[in-house]
């Protein structure tokens, strides 16, 4: 089993100079204990904003060794006020949510405890902006239930990525298949699985959304925990982005 490292947790300011980000950008910082440097680590939170459930996914990944830094993309007025615009950012490609995460890229970058290695993950609508920001400089990428762009040829350059899809998710429906081909055909290095039997949000170890969304969540996207698959989505994320995001690893040019 691979070293775990105890870890702290901080809610943060993230300061930038990055035209466009949120001017009272916050985020959620989770730090191994030691020395460092570590690989660092960009999270994106779905689309109920960060929680617990993050916190929780953020503290995992520091636990085994990376620098996580997640993002409030609702800084400037919650999921209510922000959701829509965050939404738009997704399906354009350009919009505050963009800089907000290139700050937090940046942020991690600056931090002596960093290695200078930078993936993403994210998940439901983060997933597909971990995905968009495959191109963008990262060392690895982690899509988790995440949109694909209309344009798949969009991804030719990307780092190396990692996608995680479950069977049951219609909102999704074969997009494990369609992301694996593209990849493939763009020679894009990959490990892309679905799960037969997971839903939508499956890495989540409990229920996210409001309460009186749940049922219907479950209903139409078979959304909720897969303790099955998600052990595996998440041993799969670890290996990958230690792969990709150590020292020793290779690294992009």
């Amino acid at each position: 089993m691979a070293e775990r490292f105890e870890i702290k947790v901080d809610d943060v300011h993230i300061g930038s100079a990055i035209p466009g980000t949120s001017e009272h950008l916050a985020g959620v910082l989770a730090t191994p204990v030691g020395p460092g440097p570590w690989p660092g680590v960009v999270m994106v939170h779905e689309a109920f904003g960060i929680n617990d459930i993050l916190r929780r996914q953020a503290s995992r990944l520091a636990a085994a060794g990376f620098l996580v830094l997640a993002p409030d993309l609702f800084s400037e007025g919650g999921a209510r006020k922000c959701l829509g615009s965050t939404l738009r950012s997704l399906l354009t490609g350009k919009g505050r949510a963009f800089a907000d995460i290139e700050s937090a890229r940046s942020a991690l970058l600056k931090r002596a405890d960093c290695s200078g290695r930078v993936g993403v993950i994210g998940f439901c609508m983060g997933g597909g902006f971990a995905l968009l920001l495959a191109t963008h400089g990262y060392d690895a990428a982690s899509v988790n239930y995440g949109r694909l762009p209309r344009d798949l040829d969009s991804l030719a350059g990307a780092c190396p990525v990692i996608g995680s899809y479950g069977g049951k998710d219609l909102s999704l429906r074969g997009a494990a298949a369609k992301l694996d081909g593209a990849l493939s055909r763009l020679g894009v290095q990959h490990d892309v699985k679905e799960y037969s039997d997971a839903g939508h949000a499956f890495l989540n170890d409990e229920p996210s959304g409001p309460p009186a969304l749940r049922p219907v969540l479950h209903r139409v996207l078979g959304a909720g925990p897969d303790p099955e698959a998600s052990a595996d989505a998440w041993e799969r994320i670890e290996t990958f982005f230690s792969e990709h995001l150590r020292p020793e690893g290779p690294r992009r040019i």
